[in-house]
């Protein structure tokens, strides 16, 4: 199954609609585990670590950094988190 970690950066609306959709649906916030305030690079790291794909509606800075995390990793292109 799909696994998401949730950046505060998307619309809540749409997380809740999705949750209504597939109740089981294995997702996470990134406030539940602790990284409401960390910076991109964190929460690519820890979502590639645990295995999870980073849902956001970040397109300003989030796009740049998960280019430089996959240029400099080439296992990075592998994981299911990007």
């Amino acid at each position: 199954m799909l696994r998401l970690l949730i950046d505060h950066d998307l619309d809540q609306d749409i997380l809740r609609g999705l949750l209504r959709r597939v109740p089981d649906l294995d997702s996470v916030t990134a406030y539940e585990v602790g990284l409401s305030r960390a910076p991109d690079p964190e929460l690519l790291r820890w979502a590639a670590e645990a295995g999870r794909v980073l849902v956001t509606h970040d397109r300003r800075t989030m796009p740049a950094h998960a280019a430089r995390r996959l240029a400099a990793s080439p296992q990075a292109t592998t994981s299911p988190a990007l």
